[in-house]
Parts: structure tokens; C-alpha cells; sequence
């Protein structure tokens, strides 16, 4: 009998955690991978915690795959995926020896979101972000030129000028960070800072940006972007030497390749297993996949649900292979905590983001949850490896009072 395989797209936090899932469960059966072989595809080497790149120092927001990877018996393929064809299930991989096809019995696909990139004048050439590893080392770059080419020290100087665009979580976060060090303005077209974050977060989130000099606008639209800074629809320029781009969200365009609707931001309906709605044996997770979480509510990009997602995706994908009962994804509660740099943080809990600590309680939960509850087990040990892989849903993190 020939192997059987499962391919899973993407090393996020669906993406590695569907393919940890997936050695879980195989491993519970006592199958190895002479019998049924997991491999993961990633576009380079390292998961990501991407939730840190707003962060100055980008030296722990890279883990090896491999060290994850290999304790488990789960391959790594290295590329960028360039096509899926569902009737052949294939995969078209380009890596670095050239184009590769992979053939699937079951399918993850968990490719991940991406910021939407408009078409605008400047963009290409002076819009930078922090959505990717790569983006944020490019910030970096220049930010260290700016200080390292600084004529001036005096406040007034342009080069200390910083504007983030979009204010929602990924916004406020990268403008509190950065405004230790630079003159930062948030702006949004919307009406409010952080209005995801719901009437009662608000006030505090504006006091801590007040706290930290951090300028706001509001209700604006950028048209294009200089080295002068970003001109507004009414002609207005916000003068800035760097400009951060953090508006908007929107999963991997492959996702037009699948035959079924998918919702505004371009995500695949799945079923509570993590199964694409209208396809055999493909399952997907994470921020390219809209689930039922709960009764009333849609599942958000965030890692808070691409994780579980992903451990169920990994073990139903075995299950479903072997016609085994699947297990079905319920999460009953929903938190949000917000970094706000030197401030501290603010801590939410439900779906109305009810104020639950702030200051420095939030922050020391903040620093938990990106510094260890997210990320795999490190020093290679393939039994922590596994039991992180459980498909059950962690409780919410706890605060200090």
C-alpha cells in the first residue's frame, strides 16, 4: 500500500499547529510516516510570531521550523505555493532548486493573511509595515538610517517624524512602541481610534496615547504617499519621514482558487471540523478560514483562534483520512489584550471588550501571552511538542489585579 499524504500550506500559527496536530494524532494511532507522511509548506524557514513585529527587537520573533518540525516526523518544503489543482491534488511549490509538485490525499491549506497594499502613488517606495518578518527588518533599516544620518537632535527635526496609518490593533500597537523613540501621528479614516476595541477601551486607550505624545487623526483618507509624507484627500500633507502602513486585512489571494464564496475579506467558509464547505478532504484554518466559534459569532484573524483552529484542522485531517470521528471546534470565550508601549496594556474580555486591567497588569499578561503562551515548545522535545498539538481550547490568560 502506498503512503498516504497530507500537505499542509503555510507555518503560521494555523499552519504549524495543523501540522503538529496532524504527527498528534498519528501518533496516537501508532501510524508513522512510511503509512501516512505530513508535510508542511512555508515560504521560508521559521514561523513567525508575527504579533511581535511591531516590536524593536526582531531577534525572538523567528522560530526554526525544523527545530519543531523534525522531533515530530513532519517535513519541511521550503517555497512559495504558486497553484493548487483539486482534481490532480497537486501542489505547485517554487523554492529555491525551481518549481516542485506535491501530491495530496488530504489537504490544510493555511496560507495566512496579508495587509492590502492600494494602488497609490508612493506606496511601493515609501510605505513601510510590520506585517511581515521581512517588512519590519526593512522599518528597522531605515529607521537606523534616519538616526544614523540625523543632523539635528531638536525636536522639530523631520527626520523624527512618523506616521501610522490605521488605527486599529496592529496600529496602536506599532505607534505606542514607536513613539519611545520618534514623533508618531495614528491616523484612520474611521471616526475613532480603536474602534474595534468597543466604547469602553477607548478613553483609555487615547489617555495612553496622550501619555506618550502620540498625535491623532481622524476621519482622513491618504491618496499618495512622498518623501514628504502622505497627502491627504483634501490636498492636506502630514509631513513625515516614515510612514507605517497598518490599514487593512485580507487572506492569501490563493484563496480565489477554491470553488466556493468566500466572505469580505476574501476568507473560506468551513464547517466546526475545519473542513472547506463543498470539498472533499481539504480543510482549512487560520486567518484564510471564517469558522463558527460560537453560537452568534465568526472567527477573527488573530492567533487566538488560528491556534485552535489549526490543532483541530490537524487532527480532523488524520481522522477524515481514516475515517475516524472528528472532534468540533467550540470556543466559549474571547479576549483581547492591547499593548500600548511604555503605558502598559489594556486587557478585554467578550465579544463587547469589557475592561478587565490595565496599566501595568495588562501589560505583564501582554508579555505572557507573546513572549511564551504562543509559542511551540523550544529544545526539540517531541513529547511537549505533541501535547501542545492536543485539539482542546486553552483558557483565557490569566491577569495580575
Amino acid at each position: 500500500m502506498s503512503t498516504q499524504r497530507i500537505v499542509v500550506l503555510g507555518g503560521g500559527f494555523a499552519g504549524l499547529w495543523s501540522a503538529a496536530g496532524a504527527a498528534r494524532k498519528l501518533d496516537e494511532l501508532g501510524i508513522g510516516p512510511d503509512k501516512v507522511s505530513v508535510t508542511l509548506v512555508n515560504r521560508d524557514a521559521f514561523h513567525s510570531i508575527r504579533v511581535r513585529n511591531y516590536e524593536t527587537d526582531l531577534t525572538p520573533t523567528r522560530v526554526p521550523l525544523r527545530d519543531v518540525l523534525e522531533p515530530i516526523g513532519v517535513g519541511l518544503v521550503a517555497g512559495e505555493v504558486r497553484g493548487i489543482d483539486f482534481l490532480r491534488r497537486e501542489v505547485n511549490v517554487v523554492g529555491g532548486s525551481g518549481m516542485e509538485t506535491l501530491a495530496f490525499d488530504r489537504l490544510v491549506f493555511a496560507l495566512g493573511s496579508r495587509l492590502v497594499r492600494p494602488e497609490m502613488v508612493g506606496f511601493a517606495e515609501f510605505g513601510f509595515d510590520v506585517d511581515t518578518f521581512g517588512g519590519a527588518v526593512r522599518l528597522r533599516e531605515h529607521l537606523g538610517r534616519l538616526v544614523a544620518e540625523a543632523t539635528s537632535p531638536v525636536e522639530g527635526d523631520f527626520s523624527k517624524r512618523l506616521l501610522v496609518v490605521g488605527a486599529g490593533l496592529t496600529g496602536i500597537e506599532a505607534a505606542a512602541e514607536l513613539a519611545s523613540a520618534w514623533r508618531v501621528t495614528l491616523a484612520d479614516h474611521g471616526d475613532h481610534i480603536g474602534s474595534d476595541m468597543g466604547p469602553d477601551a477607548q478613553p483609555v486607550i487615547a489617555e495612553a496615547l496622550a501619555a506618550l505624545g502620540v498625535e491623532t487623526r481622524v476621519g482622513v483618507s491618504v491618496t499618495s504617499l512622498s518623501a514628504a509624507g502622505a497627502t491627504l484627500a483634501t490636498g492636506e500633507l502630514i509631513p513625515a519621514a516614515t510612514i507605517v502602513w497598518c490599514a487593512g486585512m485580507r487572506a492569501d489571494p490563493l484563496t480565489a482558487l477554491f470553488p466556493v464564496e468566500r466572505d469580505r475579506a476574501g476568507r473560506l467558509p468551513v464547517d466546526e471540523f475545519m473542513r472547506v464547505k463543498g470539498m472533499n478532504g481539504v480543510f482549512a484554518a487560520g486567518d484564510v478560514a471564517t469558522a463558527i466559534v460560537d453560537p452568534q459569532h465568526a472567527s477573527v484573524m488573530s492567533c487566538q483562534h488560528g491556534r485552535p483552529m489549526g490543532r483541530f484542522a490537524g487532527h480532523n485531517v488524520v481522522c477524515d483520512l481514516l475515517n475516524l470521528p472528528m472532534l468540533p471546534l467550540a470556543i466559549d470565550w474571547y479576549v483581547t489584550v492591547l499593548d500600548l508601549g511604555a503605558w502598559g496594556a489594556v486587557y478585554t474580555e467578550g465579544w463587547d471588550r469589557r475592561i478587565v486591567a490595565v496599566g501595568a497588569a495588562a501589560k505583564e499578561t501582554k508579555r505572557t501571552i507573546n513572549c511564551e503562551r504562543i509559542y511551540p515548545p523550544r529544545g526539540g522535545d517531541r513529547r511537549a511538542i505533541l501535547d501542545a498539538a492536543a485539539p482542546v481550547v486553552e483558557r483565557p490568560p490569566g491577569y495580575r489585579s
